[in-house]
């Protein structure tokens, strides 16, 4: 897959020649500090001042290579949850979902994650593949925390995360070598080919991995687990008139890990396109019209493990097709020199199925399932901006109104070389869904009040409408006849910023009806259900302060989640939800200068959380370390020494029902250089 897409970018790269020179690169999120500013290479139009009334986090120090990863950097962010602890070089790639404000553990992700406005979440389980963005080389993260954003495409219930891409002017390579023999290297050359602008981004990474088994534990058959990974983008931009340009993005990864014994191997490879024509007129009528397509190919073994981990046999092989479509139109009309209004359209169509093998004898499979669907979403949304004033009163209201529909889902189970056992066939089915958000700021000098109410949605994936699966002895059937999940909730917040201190302050709470869990039957027995509703209130609480040439960071989350339950999922009564923790923050201190010498320290915390529905099974708490320190010696070279979870800290990540606790990453070094030219 590799040298088809540097073939291809090869091919492309001559198309770029009839662009013009100047380029217009596009701010992703605005307010009074230039500092905050992310500039970006994305085909987005420049949101309007309403996206500045609901609590909106940047993250813009996203230096690629040398380790870093893209989700351990969302973790610095109180209150963003990610379904499990460890990140993507050892967590099994179906359970790394991500959601905001404690409504629930699920491995889809509640809050709806796009890059350059383009839906992230895997077709078919709806989580999220992070090692997919080594292929590209991003400027800047947005954060917009809280359900409604309906301009942003449905499945906002928790937030949004939105990453941006940004494109290289020149070349920029780093490779890295780390514990446990780790490698990374990555790569971006670009800039102007005579009127136009390319960019081919690249990373590979390697390393023998940890045991992901907790010492004291492990047995005969436990092993390091080692992990593969790699991606390569290309993107082109031209410009076709004064206020006009064409963007297009190629780019695929391939992700190879390791589970840690016999048969767990993993593999997950993905292509993604995206074609989109962009109108900008800085004060005129704007519009942007998009197009794209994902396809995934998602392959796994599950082993089952002997008491005293002395043996193991194969369980079950998975491998899962599946394709995500969609298109976009966007219209912004001037009205008084401004674009307050936001109208457009979306269109969202995903379709996979997983193909098993399981009830091993020996090595050999006794049993074949194939089960699947398709889903469509088609919307449509307007928001309206008051003004921008820096004082005064800035009010928004967006809303949107989705038809969804459910293609016949299916599912068959039949014995290899054998009769048909299961051959179920699942009505489609239809409904309406409308989703909003209303918000308020009032503004005087530094200081500033918010207030926001909102009301969002998320369709059930096609993994959990059909997919039954198992873990050790635990069983989860599936279920076709999920409702979609529906959330109700509001804020209000306060914000300083004078110099350079800012504080910011927010109360929350919502109202989550129908959330999908899985739900305990009977012992080693589970099903996904419908929950009557998970409550969730708290306060999310940051404060920055620059320091002469560093800056530094505080956040912190206070969660308190609730489920709401009855019927045969009364026992989850007033407890809390699976993978959420009531406390959770952290504490970071950046350099900010362009100076010889520079670096970071961050120390996270995360509270304890359950892993199973009935909070049997307790994860505990944990404070890690990272930091790093660099040395920029010339212009083009610089070097850099950095470590992960430097207090070697047992960071539990899952608990079997057996007791077998399965860690995060443990003490990690890296050393390596960075070159630009």
């Amino acid at each position: 897959m590799i040298r088809l897409l540097t073939g291809t970018a090869l091919l492309a790269m001559p198309a770029a020649a009839a662009a013009q020179d100047e380029l217009v690169r596009v701010e992703v999120c605005c307010s009074r500090d230039p500092a905050e500013i992310i500039v970006t290479g994305s085909g987005a139009l420049t949101p309007p001042a309403g996206d500045a009334i609901g609590q909106r986090v940047l993250i813009g120090d996203l230096e690629p290579g040398l380790g870093a990863r893209i989700e351990n950097r969302l973790r610095d962010e109180a209150g963003i949850v990610q379904f499990r602890r460890s990140d993507g070089r050892s967590a099994h790639p179906t359970s790394q979902g991500v959601t905001l404000r404690g409504l629930g553990g699920n491995a889809s992700a509640r809050a709806l994650v796009t890059l350059d406005g383009v839906p992230q979440a895997d077709p078919f389980g709806g989580w999220v593949a992070w090692s997919a963005y080594d292929a590209i080389r991003l400027g800047g993260i947005a954060v917009a925390r809280g359900g409604g954003s309906g301009a942003d495409g449905p499945g906002a219930l928790a937030g949004t995360i939105g990453l941006y891409s940004e494109m290289t002017d020149g070349a920029e390579a780093s490779l890295a070598y780390g514990s446990r023999d780790s490698r990374d290297a990555s790569a971006s050359v670009g800039g102007r080919i005579g009127k136009g602008e390319v960019a081919l981004d690249g990373r590979y990474s390697r390393g023998d991995g940890f045991m992901p088994v907790a010492s004291g534990q492990r047995g005969s058959v436990d092993r390091a687990a080692a992990y593969e990974q790699g991606g390569l983008g290309l993107r082109l931009r031209f410009d076709v008139g004064d206020a006009s340009r064409i963007e297009a993005s190629l780019r695929g990864f391939s992700d190879h890990r390791d589970r840690g014994t016999d048969f767990t191997q993993s593999k997950f490879d993905g292509i993604d396109a995206s074609l989109r024509f962009v109108h900008d007129l800085r004060y005129g009528t704007q519009w942007l019209a998009l197009a794209y397509v994902q396809l995934r190919d998602f392959e796994s073994g599950f082993a089952s493990v002997a008491a005293g981990r002395n043996s193991v046999a194969p369980a079950l092989f998975q491998r899962v097709p599946a394709t995500g479509l969609g298109a976009r139109f966007e219209l912004r009309p001037a009205i008084d020199g401004a674009n307050p209004l936001r109208v457009g359209a979306d269109w969202r169509r995903t379709t996979g199925r997983t193909e098993e093998d399981f009830f091993f004898s020996g090595t050999i499979p006794g049993r074949h399932r194939i089960a699947g669907g398709s889903s469509d979403t088609v919307g449509a949304f307007a928001e309206w901006t008051s003004g921008d004033d820096d004082d005064g009163f800035l009010w928004t209201l967006s809303g949107r109104l989705d038809r969804w529909s459910l293609g016949e889902g299916y599912r068959l189970e039949r014995n290899i070389g054998g009769p048909v056992i299961t051959n179920l066939r699942f009505a489609s089915r239809q409904g309406w869904e409308g989703s909003g958000r209303a918000g308020v700021r009032w503004s005087s000098g530094d200081f500033a009040l918010r207030a926001a109410g909102y009301r969002g949605w998320r369709l059930p994936t096609l993994n959990e409408l059909y997919r039954p699966f198992r873990v050790g002895a635990e069983v989860t059937t599936a279920n076709e006849a999920l409702k979609p999940e529906r959330l109700w909730g509001g804020e209000a917040g306060a914000d300083w910023n004078s110099g350079g201190t800012k504080l910011s302050a927010t109360i929350f709470a919502n109202h989550l009806t129908n959330a999908i869990a899985n739900v305990t039957l009977a012992p080693n027995l589970n099903q996904r259900q419908n929950l009557d509703a998970i409550d969730s209130k708290g306060v999310e609480v940051s404060a920055e302060q620059r320091i002469g040439v560093a800056t530094l960071r505080a956040t912190w989350a206070y969660t308190d989640a609730r489920v709401d339950a009855a019927g045969r999922a009364a026992a989850l009564d007033g407890r809390r939800p699976a993978q959420i923790a009531k406390h959770g923050g952290s504490i970071s201190l950046r350099s900010n200068a362009n100076g010889p010498f520079g670096g970071f320290a961050t120390l996270r915390y995360v509270g304890k959380q359950n892993e199973d529905d009935l909070g049997l099974l307790r994860l505990d708490d944990a404070l890690t370390l990272d930091a790093g320190l660099s040395w920029r010696f010339s212009d083009a070279i610089s070097i850099e020494a950095r470590g992960e979870n430097l207090f070697d800290e047992l960071v539990p990540a899952a608990i079997s029902s057996s007791g077998i606790v399965e860690r995060a990453t443990p003490r990690t070094l890296w050393v390596g250089a960075r070159l630009s030219f």
